[in-house]
């Protein structure tokens, strides 16, 4: 009861310090040579001893690496987590299919080891060994039995903590860089004006003198330009969010006019963009912020399309639980969103690991969409593209959708 109440009293700041910790006390309580707590890695299917008794047997173990065993390679340890059955003996060399390692290497004789399960899922073993034979009785092995159930409490304690640790850091981080980005933006939306108004004077002189070549790289800049204006109203409007400024204006709005208009301004002779519907579809919604989703939605789709494919902006209406709503699909034929981060792709800062960009575009269309009481979805099959769906409620957002 002791060895219970002390296990109890752990603290559960850190996993790996909390088992090992809890094998120290266990070693004292069965005189054992070795502890460990051994959890399960499904990505790579092995049984690793998070917690391992500092004893020279477990040090051992360690420096010869068998605290990382392979369920496939079979042994006691991998038998106790594939049946949940516990495991007693006093000649483990003369047990069939034991990992050698143990027997020869380590000196094993007697061994008990038991399930491991956390919030009622088989999560690991908890095993004694020691080189003497017959040394573990049935009794002790029903204790460690009881244990393990201790064990398991403290496993799931340490786990929420770091979860909760982790999740903090993540959030303190997150705060942190939006606050430098919101102040940032603004800083640098106050060079804007000034510099396209120098381009403007630049343009005006390099036309009275006809000077192609200088006209050419003027327009070049001046589009990236506004393509930096529009990277600076993303991340201010991502500050507005947070903020709860984020407001919509609804207006009778062409969904198809508006589409073809995206069309013109974002298609490429690289990458062509399509457009296909009906010849009017007329939603109740604020235009620019639609047209600041669509926008968003076509430019990752042409960032991701190979040379030569195109993009299709397709609408379409149709009534859902009585109410007529109007979908604009986007659909690219690029390699398709990585599965990995299909769950998160309408995050902030969610980007794959080729892509350019920050990340805001995917998350500024979803809160949109929001705002209209609308969804944003995505559907992409391995290696075959994708297809962002935008349905909106013809009728307008209702009351409480409108502020974000």
């Amino acid at each position: 009861m002791a060895t219970l109440e002390r296990l109890l009293d752990l603290p559960a700041a850190d996993l790996r310090q909390s088992l090992n910790q809890a094998s120290e006390l266990l070693c004292s309580a069965l005189d054992a040579d070795k502890i460990d707590v051994f959890l399960f890695e499904p990505s790579r299917k092995t049984l690793r001893a998070l917690g391992t008794s500092n004893t020279p047997l477990g040090r051992l173990q360690q420096a010869l690496g068998l605290d990382v065993q392979a369920v496939a390679n079979g042994g006691s340890i991998a038998g106790v987590f594939t049946t949940g059955e516990p495991y007693i003996t006093g000649h483990a060399d003369r047990e069939p299919g034991e990992v050698p390692g143990v027997i020869h290497e380590l000196g094993v004789r007697s061994h008990i080891a038991v399930p491991l399960v956390v919030e009622g899922e088989r999560r690991g073993v908890v095993s004694a060994q020691s080189p003497r034979p017959e040394f573990f009785t049935e009794g002790d092995l029903r204790f460690l039995g009881t244990v393990s159930r201790w064990i398991g409490a403290l496993t799931h304690r340490a786990e929420l903590v770091e979860q909760v640790t982790t999740a903090a850091v993540a959030q303190g981080r997150r705060q942190a860089a939006e606050e430098l980005i919101t102040v940032l933006a603004h800083d640098l939306r106050n060079y804007l004006g000034p510099l396209m108004s120098r381009l403007d004077l630049l343009h005006g002189r390099a036309e009275l003198d006809a000077r192609d070549d200088d006209l050419r790289d003027l327009g070049r800049a001046s589009d990236s330009v506004v393509r930096l204006s529009q990277l600076i109203s993303d991340l201010l409007d991502v500050g507005r969010l947070e903020q709860g400024l984020f407001e919509i204006v609804p207006a009778a709005v062409d969904l198809v006019a508006l589409a073809q208009e995206i069309a013109r301004t974002l298609g490429s002779p690289g990458v062509e963009i399509r457009v296909e519907g009906p010849p009017e579809l007329v939603v109740v919604a604020d235009k620019a912020r639609v047209r600041q989703a669509l926008d968003n939605l076509v430019s990752n789709a042409v960032k991701h399309s190979p040379r030569g494919k195109w993009v299709l902006i397709k609408l379409s209406s149709d009534l859902r639980s009585g109410t007529e709503h109007a979908h604009i699909d986007v659909i690219d034929h690029g390699a398709g969103v990585p599965p990995e981060l299909l769950p998160r792709i309408f995050d902030r800062f969610v980007t794959g690991a080729k892509a350019s960009g920050i990340g805001l575009g995917l998350y500024l269309a979803s809160r949109i969409a929001a705002a209209h009481g609308a969804t944003l979805t995505v559907n992409s099959p391995p290696g075959d593209g994708a297809t962002f769906r935008l349905s909106l409620p013809v009728s307008g957002p209702p009351d409480h959708a409108r502020g974000a």
